[in-house]
């Protein structure tokens, strides 16, 4: 079967570099594992918000309503339907995926596909059969899978990953989590919330470490407060699973001594998931190298998304698909390569952030200024009830530009937008307060910020 392009994997680079190509008037097929939308729609993002939500909703009602004159009694959850709805969400939005490769006249096929050289795909069907696909380009977008830990390897029960994480049948009353980046401090709310004992453990010195300094240290402490065990800067020398317990050995300045608990979610970061025919000359630290217009050294392979390395985000895997497939049909187009992205992390209160953090600008000898305020001086977040965090805005100290955008508090991976365009946009600290921000609304962080930047803050 010949086509114009072939696309290799259906997430959020696949699926996207599949839907442009077809508007682009290109013949594509697209070869999926699993089911299309890929980890980000089925076991990452999009179920796991939904989880969010419903923790975030019920640690409201069981925290926060008293507060706000509710009276709540005999207040429960089931953590079946809990589970259950956050599969609804994923099935939905990966039904909507196949309505839209149909609309757009995109084939599908169901299987693992491996490199055949010469524009050819093979594909290793579910149903046996082995559909041979060509086409004058292909992309890898086979994105990646959880990593693990040698001394507790996955088993789905005592030892899990994200995706185990999603759907445990019954809820823990204790779980370690291994690893403080997004997804393990995300599941860590999401547990917390529901009442599990959780205890959260990073190597480095604070969670979220590619987090500005003083967010993750905010975060630590709200978590802390909310009932969450957090072990930064933590030193693990020995790891055992006992089937019905893991059991932990740490030897560092916040705990000494043995931790155990009935599950463990090792959450340390991910690896590559390589289609078939694949030469390892490709590849670097695993992960498929690219040129410019996301070409690998083969002729016609192109990659895309997470399995060309990090930031390991679903944005930034769709903006890449979009900019291979635009320079492979767009007459005159050159692709674009990734500089500024955000960052976002779906726990309570929620964290964002776009451009360099203090830290990177301190070690590039670069003199900045800084914009800081609490959402404690803005009257939506007290009106509303969510007045925790700040915004931390970074200018350049010559020329105003902005150069970095940290934001923790309600509603932050929504206000980080703005920051992102104007950090594109390459906006100064005058043009950015010098636009008008509705009143009451988060989004006067933002703007108050930028005023601080300037000795101005009219709120503190």
């Amino acid at each position: 079967m010949a086509y114009d392009l072939i696309v290799i994997g259906g997430g959020p680079a696949g699926y996207v570099a599949a839907i442009r190509a077809a508007q682009l008037g290109k013949s594509v097929v697209c070869v999926e594992a699993d089911r299309v939308g890929g980890t980000c729609l089925n076991w990452g993002c999009i179920p796991t918000k939904a989880l969010l939500k419903n923790a975030e909703v019920y640690q409201m009602l069981t925290h926060k309503a008293a507060g706000l004159g509710l009276r709540i009694e005999g207040l429960s959850y089931d953590w079946s339907t809990v589970i259950g709805r956050s599969r609804k969400v994923a099935d939905r939005l990966a039904g909507g995926i196949e309505f839209l490769f149909k609309k757009n006249r995109i084939d599908s096929v169901h299987g693992i596909g491996s490199l055949e050289g010469g524009g050819k795909v093979s594909v290793r069907s579910a149903d046996g059969s082995s559909p041979l696909l060509e086409a004058p380009a292909i992309l890898i977008a086979t994105g990646c899978k959880s990593r693990g830990l040698a001394p507790l390897p996955f088993n789905g029960q005592s030892v899990i990953s994200s995706k185990e994480a999603m759907t445990l049948a019954r809820q823990p009353k204790e779980m370690i989590i291994i690893g403080a980046g997004a997804i393990g401090v995300e599941f860590a709310y999401i547990y917390n919330a529901f009442g599990t004992k959780v205890t959260l453990v990073e190597m480095l010195p604070r969670i979220l470490p590619i987090e500005d300094d003083e967010v993750g240290e905010h975060l630590e402490k709200s978590l802390v407060k909310q009932g969450i065990r957090c072990l930064s800067n933590a030193t693990i020398t020995a790891m055992t699973d006992h089937g019905s317990h893991v059991e932990l050995t740490m030897d560092g300045p916040k705990e000494k001594g043995t931790i155990t608990a009935e599950v463990c979610l090792v959450a340390i970061g991910i690896q590559p998931v390589l289609p078939g025919g694949l030469q390892p000359d490709l590849t670097e630290n695993g992960f498929v190298k690219v040129g410019d217009r996301y070409e690998t050294s083969i002729p016609g392979v192109y990659a895309a998304g997470d399995i060309t390395g990090p930031p390991w985000l679903a944005h930034t895997a769709s903006f890449e698909a979009v900019q291979t497939v635009e320079g492979l049909y767009v007459p005159g187009h050159q692709p674009r390569k990734l500089t500024n992205f955000p960052g976002c992390t779906y726990c309570h209160p929620q964290v964002a952030s776009v451009g360099k953090t203090e830290r990177a600008l301190k070690a590039a000898g670069i003199d900045y200024k800084v914009g800081k305020i609490p959402f404690a001086a803005i009257g939506k977040a007290i009106a509303t009830g969510e007045p925790e965090g700040f915004a931390k805005l970074l200018f350049g100290a010559t020329h105003g530009e902005l150069l970095g955008a940290h934001i923790i508090g309600e509603n932050a991976t929504e206000l980080i937008a703005e920051m992102g365009l104007a950090l594109d946009q390459e906006l100064t600290s005058e043009e950015i307060h010098a636009t008008i921000h509705a009143h009451p609304t988060l989004s006067e962080v933002i703007h108050e910020a930028t005023l601080a930047a300037d000795g101005q803050a009219i709120h503190v």
